[in-house]
């Protein structure tokens, strides 16, 4: 696969590294970054993540052949809008954004013909933010998931599959609402309970916090705005992940409480095989 040329939305740590990624694997014969902060395009410019930058957003999309949305799930739906008006026939959009049902839905019917969108998400990242942690390897073996419907074009959604897997990645199709459903559960659930965590440490024990909390507490490092709009587009979906939750540990207060020590062994038991499963 070759592209002409590759924008790219905002250009930190998932956005950049597609840049490095790209130009590593000669995906790109033009990278452009396109961003709001003047620093982190004077940045990407440097690490060499896009060769051209640009605040303009129609100006950075308007000879592009993919363009990639990697900015905060409730820009993506309006940043789209406005670029496809001035986009060619032909270009295909896609974006990174953790949730998929109301970014896609959002969009279904509502762009210019022959300018196409596909949802994906880059199962990929960590809690840093901006184009100094973008790394070229960021993809290898990672999953991506994309999320066409019934309104996709067929020869956009090839392209895209092409486009990740490029990168090194291994791509899974689903709806959009079962990767909001997976998700809630899988990351978005995890960023709640590790929010929640480190809210309820008083100050006096903070210097015991050794490395089983911050372990678990890390992606609470997150961008709260980040995720505040995640939870906001996928607030029923977490609510019911949280549900789940609840009553696995209200079944462990019951046990702790009744000094049920057959049931904390067997729940343990159930969480270390289930953790032991998981792949790499």
């Amino acid at each position: 696969m070759m592209i002409g040329t590759l924008t790219i939305v905002g250009v930190g740590l998932i956005g950049g590294s597609i840049g490095l990624a790209a130009k590593k694997r000669g995906l790109a014969r033009n990278i452009v970054g396109v961003g709001r902060s003047s620093r982190s395009l004077s940045e990407a410019l440097e690490l060499g993540i896009a060769n051209v930058v640009t605040t303009s957003l129609t100006e950075g999309v308007v000879d592009a052949d993919m363009v990639v949305f990697c900015t905060p799930v409730e820009s993506i739906v309006p940043q789209v809008m406005e670029a496809a008006s001035s986009c060619s026939p032909g270009t295909v959009l896609t974006d990174a954004g953790s949730t998929k049902s109301a970014i896609v839905r959002g969009l279904d019917d509502k762009l210019p013909a022959e300018v196409h969108f596909i949802g994906s998400h880059p199962l990929a990242g960590s809690e840093k933010r901006g184009p100094t942690f973008a790394d070229a390897n960021l993809f290898e073996k990672k999953v991506v998931v994309v999320t066409p419907t019934e309104q996709s074009d067929a020869n956009a959604l090839q392209k895209i599959h092409e486009f990740w897997s490029a990168l090194g990645s291994r791509v899974v199709e689903m709806s959009p609402e079962d990767h909001d459903r997976a998700l809630a559960v899988t990351s978005h659930l995890p960023h709640l309970l590790a929010s929640a965590l480190a809210g309820i440490v008083p100050e006096e024990y903070k210097p015991l916090c050794a490395t089983g909390f911050r372990d678990t507490t890390r992606i609470a490092a997150g961008d709260p705005i980040i995720w505040s709009g995640i939870f906001k587009q996928n607030r029923d979906a977490v609510l019911q992940a949280l549900r789940s939750l609840t009553g696995r540990l209200a079944e462990l207060e019951r046990a702790l409480h009744d000094e049920d020590w057959q049931t904390i062994d067997r729940l343990l038991r159930e969480a270390k095989a289930a953790r032991d499963s998981l792949e790499g």
